[in-house]
């Protein structure tokens, strides 16, 4: 009984320590929470959150297509030999730019000089022939109608003539034909282009129509780019096009120059099935040769400019669960999401369709430590970047 009363004593003794554990602990864990609620969180109320703002703009924007495509020749011919024979001589360089009617190649023409003789040699022959022929006709016409020669021989004497006059027609077009052989001996630039890389060279058997070209011609000046517009854009396209030529620019690849600049000359007649979308092409002058054949570039197309569009920068614009928002300034220095409806969108700038409006000011920088509410505190470099944003609302659509 009294081993019993010692327990409880003890068990009684141990619950006092807890207690004034528990209440000397109470005042720091106080402590804890009022700074935790003083200076954390995202952007709570003790704390401004530094961020870059830009203000909500009107000004001209361009409706563009923008699409990657295919720099291509303008014209591409394949050169290749009517004639088979020894190659005599190359008068140029693979790589050279030739004009049409230049001298490319010259085959062996001894063959072909021996051959266009024997048919002028035919063809005087027969000529004499013929001229006799037609001598001895009108002899025995004469002698017919005296009743001297009989009617069959001056028959067979006209039909002699005849066939001596097929003969020489014939022998004019062998003439015709030779000559004709003789010229493709010497081979000359159909068209005006840069060279490709020689299939043969000097001393080469070429042979008549071979499958392979002894050299390609590419015409670059002008040039044509190939792309492909979504179906989904194709009446646009067509109702601006309707209207007048469409500007087209095409930049190559890692080309900080100003984009080459040309007119959309072709729309094919069919959509494709597969991909959903239309080829196009566009042509260019290329006189600076900045655009090349197999070469991608970015191609854009310029339907139009809507003189007053709602423009913020595109870093403002972020995506999410419920789909893109941006952060709007409010006067007293806080934050508010505003779902936003983005028409288009280019690398630096974003047209916005609805959400915003000018002269509202939006979060370009910061926003990961942002929430609905929270306090914000603009940076040095984001006043100076509102300064100069702020005259473009006063130029009335100025680009």
């Amino acid at each position: 009984m009294g081993f019993i009363r010692l327990i409880l004593v003890a068990m009684v003794a141990a619950v006092s320590v807890a207690a004034a554990g528990c209440a000397a602990e109470d005042p720091a864990a106080s402590a804890a929470s009022a700074a935790s609620g003083r200076g954390g969180g995202r952007g709570g109320a003790g704390g401004a959150v530094p961020v870059t703002v830009a203000p909500v703009i009107t000004k001209a924007m361009p409706i563009e297509i923008s699409v990657i495509g295919t720099a291509e020749a303008f014209s591409n011919v394949g050169i290749r030999s009517q004639i088979t024979g020894q190659l005599e001589k190359v008068n140029f360089t693979e790589g050279d730019d030739v004009q049409q009617g230049q001298v490319l190649f010259t085959l062996d023409r001894r063959p072909l000089e021996l051959a266009l003789r024997e048919a002028q040699a035919n063809l005087e022959r027969d000529t004499a022939r013929a001229e006799n022929a037609a001598l001895m006709t009108k002899r025995y016409e004469d002698l017919a109608k005296r009743g001297i020669a009989p009617r069959e021989q001056l028959d067979t004497s006209r039909a002699d003539m005849a066939a001596l006059n097929a003969t020489v027609s014939a022998d004019k077009a062998a003439v015709e034909n030779a000559t004709v052989q003789l010229d493709y001996a010497t081979i000359k630039a159909p068209i005006s282009g840069r060279t490709g890389a020689l299939a043969v060279h000097e001393g080469n058997l070429v042979r008549a129509n071979d499958q392979a070209a002894l050299v390609t011609i590419n015409q670059i000046m002008p040039m044509s780019v190939s792309f492909s517009v979504p179906e989904s854009r194709l009446s646009e396209l067509k109702r601006y096009l309707a209207g007048g030529a469409l500007t087209v620019r095409a930049t190559p690849p890692n080309d900080e120059g100003p984009a080459a600049t040309g007119k959309i000359a072709f729309i094919d007649n069919a959509v494709d099935e597969n991909s959903g979308t239309i080829r196009v092409k566009g042509t260019f002058p290329n006189t600076d040769r900045r655009l090349w054949p197999g070469q991608f570039v970015n191609v854009v197309v310029t339907l139009t400019t809507d003189p007053k569009a709602i423009v913020v920068p595109s870093v403002a614009v972020q995506n999410g669960q419920q789909g893109t928002f941006v952060f709007v300034v409010k006067p007293d220095q806080t934050v508010e999401m505003r779902p936003v409806t983005v028409q288009r969108a280019s690398a630096s700038e974003t047209v916005l369709a609805s959400g915003v409006q000018p002269g509202d000011t939006v979060v370009t920088d910061g926003h990961l430590r942002l929430v609905p509410g929270s306090r914000i505190s603009v940076k040095a470099d984001s006043n100076q970047q509102a300064n100069q944003g702020q005259p473009q609302d006063d130029r009335k659509g100025a680009p």
